[in-house]
């Protein structure tokens, strides 16, 4: 009775944990970047486009957040999974790479959950740092 207990238990909190959006297959990062002279203007009209298209086009975008401080911009991204991150890096690429790189310069990319080496590939000329879970809860 004990096991059929813990059994329920273990597969109800896992149900609440996919409820919310939230999973061990989560790939996320934090990007810090500064606005290039002369692109102030640029800034908010990209990042809506780009959010917008990324809201229409990407179910599996769990979180796409901008936030601004004078010249520094930084990104909050979170994805189902590493493929739903990968869609988001084709549609970047096609979409979006040449006016971003334009508008910003990154400064640091953190990359967080179980990233596969075609995700590594795509975010490797950024340099990013692979940062591994120690503890934690997202509700």
């Amino acid at each position: 009775m004990k096991s059929v207990i813990w059994t329920v238990a273990a597969v109800f909190a896992g149900s609440m944990a996919m409820a919310d959006g939230h999973s061990e297959d989560d790939v996320h990062w934090s990007i810090a970047m500064k606005v290039n002279e002369g692109m102030a203007e640029k800034v908010v009209p990209l990042v809506t486009k780009m959010s917008e298209a990324t809201m229409a086009n990407e179910p599996d975008a769990l979180i796409y957040e901008y936030m601004q401080a004078g010249d520094a911009v930084h990104i909050y991204e979170r994805y189902a999974d590493n493929a739903a991150a990968m869609v988001h890096m084709t549609n970047f690429g096609e979409n979006f790479a040449e006016e971003f790189f334009e508008v910003f310069t990154v400064e640091s990319v953190a990359v967080y959950g179980p990233a596969g080496d075609d995700l590594k590939e795509a975010l490797s000329g950024a340099g990013p740092a692979y940062l591994d879970k120690i503890a934690g809860f997202a509700r």
